[in-house]
């Protein structure tokens, strides 16, 4: 008999506890039926992918699960590989807030900042 050990495999995107906060406020004024925050990297901008952070209803087979504090955080399947090692920040000064990712994945990225590339 061989004695396997199971091991927690880490997150793909670490989360800053000012990301891990504004999930929770946003859970706490989702819409009905919402299960959760998604991240996903749909093909857009100058670069060719982009961040999108939705609401999401129902839970996919290949979504990367994070549990948090203040909701349950997916990852897009199909996103997981451009997002390997990145963490994910919620920023907000006088004009602008929003969600900031620090990718090393990332090879570049557009003027703007809307769009990368891997």
């Amino acid at each position: 008999m061989t004695d396997t050990k199971t091991r927690t495999r880490p997150a793909a995107v670490t989360l800053t506890p000012n990301a891990e906060a504004r999930i929770a406020r946003l859970m706490a004024a989702a819409p009905d039926g919402a299960i959760g925050v998604k991240l996903s990297t749909p093909r857009r901008g100058c670069s060719g992918l982009a961040y999108s952070v939705d609401y999401v209803t129902e839970e996919e087979k290949f979504d990367e699960k994070i549990e948090t504090p203040g909701g349950v955080f997916y990852i897009d399947g199909a996103s997981v590989l451009y997002l390997i090692g990145s963490t994910m920040d919620w920023v907000e000064d006088d004009f602008a807030a929003g969600f900031v990712f620090d990718n090393p994945n990332a090879k570049g990225a557009c003027g703007c900042g809307e769009s990368f590339t891997v």
